[in-house]
């Protein structure tokens, strides 16, 4: 129970008081008991301090009978605390803003000082994300806000508003409006039309003498032979293609019978003895061109999507969080072409929860019912279609609501050869690799 304890400070600070008076009075040569001499005066400054820090004390007591001092009781002791005026109040927000803000600079110099010994030739091996900071990142409710931006770009535009806003994004992101089939900028009424625009027929011309075609515009990340059951999604950062894929499908809702059973899942992915399995990872930057296409011919049977995260899937996020794909959300297209096994991933990220496949309008991702760590099917081999939905080379396929992440694993003879370098710029259409 609170009880005032004013009355006792007063006390207390009196008797300070009387003690400092008695001190000032001995330290400079005031009237004490003296038998033989008691004439003795006070000199004069001595006095006048003494006057001056009485009156201070005096304004302070006053003062301190103002301020609202309480008490309480925990357990047998009572514990007083301060008074409530002079108390800081913390404020989470601010702090969170320096220390985010602070974290944010310190990465910026982290990426700047690799650049810098990129220059200079060296080899400089990835600085891993430790557990403590995924953590910290998946618990920002990107989820969210990205549905919160989907309902954003939904939101149609004034008409003296839309070349602004769009002008604005096309400065930033670099898009060049030339190949878009509508350049006029007032045709698009919100955002996602915007972002979802369309191409003139004749800018990305498809190559027809290669095997595989990219399915979008976008950086390679990575690409090559997959070893084992790792993957890399940059080059030293690996993600587990099991938990990449998910468990296996049963062989019944497979248009085509696995070789051989065999431990490792690389392995029975692969269907055909002498082939190998084949990886590529093609990262879409905002101001990319957002459709994706049939990278070859080939027959989707099975669609897979895993609810997750939305972390951000940008080259600098890929080589510091292993397995980045793995926690995102994505949805897993597979099937076969002409030798084997052949799949195609779309990988959501932040901004990007909106993942459209042209066929199926069963999928809806990013959406509260789907929980994280979980996954759903839907096979497209029914009674009436025991082949699949068949995709051309070139065709639709999907779209972002804005750049994420393709992830193209396949399988192939031994004498496929990729035509890429690692970080080059492709486009839709141009060729990834040849028999």
């Amino acid at each position: 129970m609170a009880t005032s304890v004013g009355p006792r400070c007063l006390r207390l600070l009196r008797g300070v008081t009387s003690w400092r008076s008695s001190n000032l009075y001995t330290q400079h040569g005031a009237r004490i008991h003296d038998p033989e001499n008691k004439s003795h005066a006070l000199p004069a400054e001595p006095a006048s301090l003494l006057h001056h820090e009485n009156t201070v004390l005096s304004h302070f007591l006053q003062s301190l009978r103002k301020l609202p001092v309480r008490a309480f009781y925990t357990n047998a002791r009572r514990v007083h605390t301060a008074p409530a005026r002079t108390l800081f109040l913390l404020r989470p927000l601010p702090i969170l803003l320096v220390t985010g803000s602070g974290y944010a600079g310190y990465r910026q110099y982290e990426k700047y000082r690799e650049r810098e010994l990129e220059k200079l030739g060296l080899e400089i091996p990835p600085k891993l994300a430790g557990p403590w900071e995924v953590a910290l990142y998946k618990s920002v409710p990107t989820r969210l806000l990205s549905r919160a931006w989907g309902r954003l770009n939904q939101v149609e535009l004034p008409h003296w508003l839309r070349r602004p806003v769009y002008s604005l994004y096309i400065w930033t992101f670099g898009v060049n409006m030339k190949e878009a089939a509508v350049e006029d900028l007032h045709h698009y009424r919100n955002l996602s039309e915007f972002f979802r625009r369309k191409l003139k027929p004749q800018a990305r011309p498809v190559c027809g003498l290669h095997s595989v075609i990219s399915p979008s515009d976008g950086k390679i990340l990575n690409f090559g032979q997959v070893k084992n059951c790792e993957v890399e999604q940059v080059k030293g950062v690996t993600y587990s293609l099991e938990s990449f894929l998910g468990p296996r499908i049963s062989t019944e809702d497979l248009p085509f019978p696995p070789a051989t059973p065999c431990s490792s899942f690389r392995n029975q992915l692969v269907t055909r003895e002498g082939n190998e399995l084949y990886h590529c990872v093609i990262y879409l930057a905002p101001g990319d061109y957002h459709c994706f296409h049939s990278p070859t011919d080939w027959t989707v049977s099975h669609r897979r999507h895993f609810p997750g995260s939305l972390m951000s899937v940008n080259p600098g996020m890929a080589r510091w969080i292993k397995e980045l794909f793995c926690h995102n959300e994505r949805v897993v297209l597979t099937g076969d072409w002409k030798h084997g096994f052949f799949s195609l991933t779309a990988v959501g990220a932040t901004n990007v929860g909106s993942i459209r496949i042209y066929f199926d309008r069963d999928l809806h991702t990013n959406s509260p019912r789907y929980s994280k760590g979980s996954y759903n099917d839907f096979s497209f081999v029914t009674h009436a279609n025991k082949e699949g939905i068949p995709m051309r080379k070139g065709e639709h396929l999907g779209e972002f609501n804005l750049g994420s992440t393709i992830v193209l694993i396949f399988e192939a003879p031994k004498d496929f050869n990729f035509k890429l370098k690692a970080g080059q710029k492709i486009r839709f259409g141009e060729a990834l690799g040849s028999l």
